[in-house]
């Protein structure tokens, strides 16, 4: 069955609480509305999916998104999240390739990047890796470098630059030693 989900701008919730529930337990898909960190993978309240998860999330054949009263097409889906973020299709090939390599992909935010990348999930592990993702003409300073990668020590993780390129995704990872 496959889940119903809305576009409100820039997410797309699942109003129907056991289906969030389902999609949040088979990947850790999405963040129950309200509640910052679930301790659990039974839900008790809506879910709300960025919309990198909603897209790979279609195309995976387990969510259709609803807008103004309609289904939306991936493509349609995609020129939306154009508007809202020129780089989002890079973002989500990145999150692809993550996701198809076995890691559960959450968005980054609160550690200043575009995704955090755990082996096993929220509560199960901490993300190992906090990946900023740079297309191809994009560039990225000495400072920025340092910033990164002086905030992902101090929180234990490993900083990583990935850069979509033709049909593969470069990724550089930073580690720091400290003297």
């Amino acid at each position: 069955m496959t889940t119903v989900g809305e576009l409100l701008r820039d997410s797309v919730v699942v109003w129907d609480v056991e289906e969030g529930s389902k999609l949040y337990a088979e990947g850790f898909y999405g963040k129950p509305l309200g509640v910052p960190k679930p301790r659990e993978l039974k839900l008790d309240a809506p879910l709300v999916l960025d919309l990198v998860e909603a897209l790979y999330l279609m195309r995976l054949g387990r969510l259709r998104v609803m807008w103004e009263g309609r289904e939306m097409s991936e493509e349609e889906f995609m020129r939306h999240a154009e508007t809202l973020d020129e780089n989002f299709r890079d973002k989500y090939r990145v999150y692809n390739d993550l996701r198809e390599r076995g890691f559960v992909v959450l968005p980054g935010i609160k550690f200043g990047c575009d995704f955090a990348a755990y082996r096993h999930g929220p509560g199960l592990d901490h993300a190992p890796f906090i990946i900023q993702v740079k297309g191809v003409k994009g560039r990225i300073s000495a400072l920025e470098i340092i910033r990164s990668g002086r905030l992902a020590t101090s929180v234990r993780k490993h900083f990583t630059i990935s850069v979509p390129q033709n049909e593969s995704n470069v990724y550089v990872m930073f580690e720091w030693w400290r003297a």
